[in-house]
């Protein structure tokens, strides 16, 4: 994990997960089974909306490490929802994995030529979420510090 820290450091780490988040809200509207973009399905839906926890979190984190603050129980919460979205994550990995291992049941239909390369795709950044965010809650307890709240009151500064 420390290799992993070290060939990704936080500012890095940020702007890749926002970017692979942002190429797979695009790609979460593919049908890989007919090569065509589906916008009016309501279910293509639910990973763009979840995926605004991820993008606050990202936020959050930035702006925390790059104003030197401590962690608060807002964050720590937010945190704890994008554990619940990791669960989705996982879904999506599992379920991209499936419709690819579908191929040969279908191989005497017409299946597009890119049914193969766009699945190992979505495949491959599907599988890079949930590692990065690790690495992004590996950085937040190095930066930040930990969620530390017993004596949270004793420490704050009110007159600052």
């Amino acid at each position: 994990m420390q290799s992993l820290l070290k060939l990704l450091p936080w500012k890095k780490t940020v702007l890749i997960t926002a970017g692979i988040l942002l190429v797979l809200i695009i790609l979460n509207f593919y049908g890989l089974y007919t090569n065509k973009f589906y916008f009016l399905r309501p279910d293509n839906y639910v990973f763009p909306v979840l995926s605004i926890v991820h993008f606050i979190y990202l936020y959050v984190i930035w702006f925390k490490i790059s104003e030197n603050e401590l962690p608060d129980p807002k964050m720590r919460n937010l945190e704890y929802a994008l554990y619940v979205v990791m669960i989705v994550y996982v879904y999506k990995i599992v379920n991209t994995f499936l419709i690819l291992l579908s191929y040969s049941d279908y191989q005497n239909h017409m299946i597009p030529g890119t049914f193969v390369p766009m699945g190992i795709l979505i495949l491959l950044l599907y599988l890079c979420l949930p590692i990065l965010a690790l690495v992004t809650f590996k950085h937040r307890k190095n930066h930040i510090g930990h969620y530390n709240f017993e004596n949270y009151n004793d420490n704050m500064n009110y007159w600052q």
